[in-house]
Order: structure tokens, then C-alpha cells, then sequence
């Protein structure tokens, strides 16, 4: 069962997101800053962290530079508000596999959710490259 930690601010965000995982048999784990997900992320194994930029305390972009620094980091795949190409590229260099754009249908982020568990370690940056070149926006 793959452990997936989630971070962002809106206790409504975190909850949805909690009950789709766990309803699809992933263990899910809530924070709701980036310090106290990157302390998490420090302390506990995951297997990817689904990660909002806009939030108090650390933004993800700070999350991001972390978890980049860990020996063997979480996969991470962002999930915002924010939609500009400037961001997306930002999130993708500093280690994102995906982003996914705030609305977004549940079936559709438990889809990414299992694709980028799913890639054998062999086929990540080439996954990132399609992403960074607009595929999936």
C-alpha cells in the first residue's frame, strides 16, 4: 500500500483528498504547512506527496528545495491554484512529476495519483520532460 502524504492549507482540501485516497486503498497523511510536511516527510517514508505552493509558514516552493535535498525524496506532484506556465515549469525543475491544476475531478488526480506511482524509476525524467513540454496541461 503506498503512502501518500498530503499537504496543504484548506482542511476541506485535505480532507477530500484523504477520503478519495484512502477509498482507492492508499494510506494517506495530512499536513497542513510545508514545515510540518517536510518534518514529516524527514521522519517518516512516503511515497509521494501531493503538494499545494500557497501556504503559510513554508510554501511549497521551500517543500520542493527540501525534499530535493533528502537522499531518496517522496515523488511529488503539485496541486494548485496557480496556473501559469511559469509555474508549472518552476515546480517541474525543482522535482515535480506533475501538476495538477486546483479544480480538478477526483478520478482524475486518484488517475495521476497511480500513473506516477506506477513509473518505474527508469522512465521519471522522461515523464517529467512530457509534462515540462505541455503534455497533460
Amino acid at each position: 500500500m503506498a503512502r501518500i502524504l498530503i499537504v496543504d492549507d484548506e482542511p476541506d482540501i485535505l480532507l477530500m483528498l484523504r477520503v478519495n485516497l484512502e477509498s482507492e486503498g492508499y494510506e494517506a497523511a495530512m499536513a497542513a504547512d510545508g514545515e510540518t510536511a517536510l518534518e514529516r516527510a524527514r521522519a517518516e517514508p512516503f511515497d509521494l506527496v501531493l503538494l499545494d505552493v500557497m501556504m503559510p509558514v513554508m510554501d511549497g516552493w521551500g517543500v520542493l528545495e527540501g525534499l530535493s535535498r533528502m537522499t531518496d525524496p517522496p515523488r511529488v506532484v503539485v496541486v494548485s491554484a496557480k496556473s501559469s506556465d511559469k509555474d508549472v515549469d518552476r515546480a517541474l525543475d525543482a522535482g515535480a512529476l506533475d501538476y495538477l491544476l486546483k479544480p480538478f475531478s477526483p478520478r482524475h488526480l486518484v488517475q495521476v495519483v497511480r500513473d506516477v506511482l506506477a513509473l518505474p524509476d527508469a522512465d521519471v525524467e522522461t515523464y517529467r520532460k512530457q509534462r515540462r513540454a505541455g503534455a497533460g496541461r
